[in-house]
């Protein structure tokens, strides 16, 4: 775009001499330039044209600040890109084989032993000639590590390079001491438990979800092949010993090392843990976790104290003696939910896909807040827009706080009010399999109506009933004895 601009007011204005301005000196510019538009621009007192470029730099997306890490690691810690790209194959040799040409005079006896004896090469079992190899690319691994619980050291280092392989040593003179070139290492990078590897389009690679799980992201370059260069005369000899004679300049080309792959993926990191906790923010879920396991998680009288999510052991059942061992869970305390997280309110819903491995929830409800009821129908309805299978599996309800006397007393009402939310397990088996005996017993057109009811939206009252429901003070100690009874019953139920 141009435009007539004072010379005094821009600086992107080309000033030129009066009376000088011809078509070759603007050639002569233009050549210089790309596909810019230009419009010469006269006035009274100067002369001179305003330059716009028209290409665009693409702009790639800033990488968070290391303040930013720290204080807002929530948004950084489960979800990262990375490029990664395998070392290249080392380079081989164009050899020659050495001079068999001898002295015509021998002087002593050793001269004639030195003469006499032939050079050994290495040869394969059908006698050929084995030529060193370039060495091999290395190749990178991603696995999984115990020690590791978060991904923001990805944010700071994005980009992880193998090694390359080890050229030919050889001085281009092919003898019995000539060695391949060395393979470079295998680059591995550890993860947390429970990361997803996707490609960047989208493709799955692996679930990373048991220590000692690795997938290879990337194959490292082949190494170049060695030549023989001969001269015309011993080449059809030396073709009955091996292939890998230069022919022309053209074969050069097989003795340099392929180069590795390079791959950008994704990490999305899913916690490990057969037991979560969701609630509305300051429902005590922090608390239930530092109660019963021996983890430390953040705890204060402000909302949204959790901000990632924290892992906690309980142990096993004491009355399984030796299999207690063997019984034991992880418990995950996920950031509270509110009312329209699904909008983006609050922390958002996107840490809820830490629950996708569990096997049971706990909902923990504020049981001395004004609707305890209506805070535990928010929860489940942020679970079901979020993934209605959330809904499916089995779960209990803990009403903490009622140490608090109000809360102690609206106790049985709570309870009952609870219970009446949601069907038994019993009736929904029962629904299904008359469904599945009405479709048999119907035409085609009725059997689309049936397909479609069955496929319709649920409301949280379709979907079944809490196998418990029981008051606890956490911060009290009040029957967290039964609590855990009763989440221990749930997981056998659910194995």
């Amino acid at each position: 775009m141009l435009s007539s601009v004072p010379q005094q007011r821009s600086s992107s204005i080309l000033s030129l001499p009066p009376n000088t301005i011809s078509k070759a000196s603007l050639s002569a510019f233009s050549s210089q330039l790309y596909h810019f538009n230009r419009k010469l621009i006269v006035k009274k007192n100067y002369q001179g044209f305003l330059i716009n470029c028209a290409l665009a730099k693409v702009k790639n997306s800033p990488s968070p600040n290391p303040d930013i890490l720290v204080k807002e690691r929530h948004k950084y810690f489960d979800e990262v890109i990375i490029t990664v790209r395998a070392g290249d194959g080392g380079h081989g040799a164009i050899l020659n084989l050495p001079s068999q040409s001898g002295s015509a005079k021998s002087v002593g006896i050793f001269d004639k032993a030195r003469t006499k004896k032939k050079a050994s090469y290495k040869r394969d079992f059908d006698g050929s000639l084995i030529l060193p190899l370039g060495g091999h690319g290395g190749d990178v691994v991603i696995y999984a590590d115990e020690s590791k619980d978060t991904l923001l050291e990805f944010h700071k280092k994005s980009r992880y390079n193998a090694k390359r392989g080890g050229n030919v040593d050889a001085m281009g003179v092919f003898s019995s001491q000539t060695r391949s070139g060395l393979a470079a290492p295998v680059l591995r990078i550890p993860v947390p438990l429970g990361t997803v590897v996707k490609q960047k389009r989208g493709k799955l690679l692996a679930d990373l979800a048991q220590p000692g799980d690795e997938v290879l992201v990337a194959k490292g370059g082949q190494g170049g092949i060695s030549l023989l260069e001969l001269p015309e005369h011993r080449r059809n000899k030396m073709m009955d010993l091996t292939t890998n004679i230069l022919r022309d300049d053209n074969d050069k080309v097989l003795a340099v090392g392929q180069p590795g792959e390079e791959v950008s993926l994704q990490l999305i990191l899913r916690v490990v843990a057969d037991v979560g906790l969701v609630g509305l923010p300051n429902a005590g879920k922090s608390t239930l976790l530092a109660a019963t396991t021996l983890a430390k998680p953040d705890i204060a009288d402000y909302p949204f104290t959790t901000l990632m999510p924290n892992l906690g052991r309980l142990n096993g059942d004491p009355s399984l003696g030796a299999g207690q061992f063997s019984s034991a869970a992880t418990l995950a305390d996920l950031p509270g939910l509110i009312e329209g997280a699904h909008l983006g309110k609050g922390l958002g819903r996107n840490f809820l896909r830490h629950l996708r491995r569990t096997r049971l929830l706990v909902h923990v409800v504020d049981a001395a807040a004004e609707d305890p009821v209506q805070d535990y129908r928010t929860v489940k309805e942020e679970l079901r827009m979020y993934n209605p299978e959330y809904l499916e599996r089995p779960y209990i309800v803990v009403l903490n706080k009622i140490d608090i006397p109000e809360a102690m007393e609206r106790l049985p009402n709570l309870t009952e009010e609870i219970w009446k939310i949601g069907c038994d397990v019993m009736e929904l088996q029962n629904d299904v399999t008359s469904r599945r005996e009405a479709s048999h017993s119907t035409s085609d057109g009725d059997q689309i109506d049936i397909d479609s009811q069955e496929k319709k939206v649920k409301t949280i009252e379709e979907y079944q009933r809490p196998l418990a429901v029981i008051g606890v003070s956490v911060l009290k100690s009040i029957r967290i004895n039964e609590m855990l009874k009763e989440i221990r019953a749930a997981l056998r139920s659910c194995q």
